[in-house]
């Protein structure tokens, strides 16, 4: 496995209060990468030390090999996209101008957008298929479609890896698979090295090549869906008791629950 970005003995968290400590974690390159995890088990946090968002109190992000902290924040930029949870839109941009904050690693403070900026421009709003949408204000999309103006703004930064941190977070079932479908895409069509967290599992294992699963700020393991995701892992990582079995269509593990906590669920008949 050739891995493009590495923790290495990492230790982050907020305020004095470590989050996760000595964390090691190799991302493959060309792959999709999930982390997955309980509430505060601290995957968004080891996401945010990973893409230097959050600085660590220990160890090491190295980024092709190269200690991400020593490396220019303008060139990491232009290596590495993030789209966090919850992401706040400055109001009355339209999507186009909202990608257009894409080029910014790519201009200095004197120039304006080149002829390569809004082509670049044109293609993140066609592979995300917002072109028809790019005049419309962003407060006048819906959920999805908001979503995807912010990965057409990170695509275009024109990275090869791209984090992002729940990115189907309040959205309905048929918007959260269009946004993973849209990163399966790209993942295979523009060879975006894809890393995000997720709490659908079912989603995770149909969309990922590689889990990590995450437990009181440690790893606890990581590999192929089918490697991770089992009814002892489940019940360790979660604390769920579940059934694993194969989906029909797209032969890939499927998560049944039905207990928590060591305890089975009941169906109450009714009188």
């Amino acid at each position: 496995m050739q891995a493009c970005i590495t923790a290495n003995k990492l230790s982050a968290g907020y305020d004095g209060n470590p989050v996760f400590h000595n964390f090691d974690l190799e991302i493959p390159s060309g792959q999709i990468t999930t982390l997955i995890g309980s509430n505060g088990s601290g995957k968004s946090t080891i996401l945010k030390t990973m893409s230097r968002l959050i600085a660590p109190s220990d160890g090491a992000v190295y980024l092709e090999g190269e200690s991400i902290h020593s490396i220019p924040t303008k060139l990491v930029a232009q290596k590495l996209a993030l789209l966090p949870q919850s992401a706040q839109t400055p109001t009355g941009i339209t999507v186009e101008d909202l990608v257009e904050y894409g080029r910014f690693p790519y201009r200095s403070k004197m120039s304006g957008m080149t002829q390569k900026d809004m082509e670049v421009i044109q293609w993140a709003l066609s592979c995300t298929n917002m072109t028809e949408l790019a005049n419309r204000e962003m407060d006048q999309l819906s959920g999805g479609q908001r979503q995807r103006a912010w990965i057409a703004m990170a695509l275009a930064q024109k990275t090869g890896i791209l984090f992002l941190d729940e990115p189907t977070t309040y959205l309905d079932i048929s918007h959260q698979l269009e946004i993973l479908q849209l990163l399966r895409k790209l993942n295979v069509e523009q060879s975006v090295t894809v890393v995000m967290v997720l709490h659908d599992l079912n989603h995770a294992v149909m969309f990922s090549d590689y889990l990590v699963a995450i437990k009181d700020g440690n790893k606890y393991c990581a590999g192929t869906p089918e490697e991770v995701i089992t009814p002892e892992t489940l019940r360790k990582v979660f604390d769920v008791e579940a059934e694993v079995i194969r989906h029909p269509v797209l032969d890939v593990p499927v998560c049944l629950p039905y207990g928590v906590g060591g305890q089975i669920f009941k169906k109450e008949k009714n009188l």
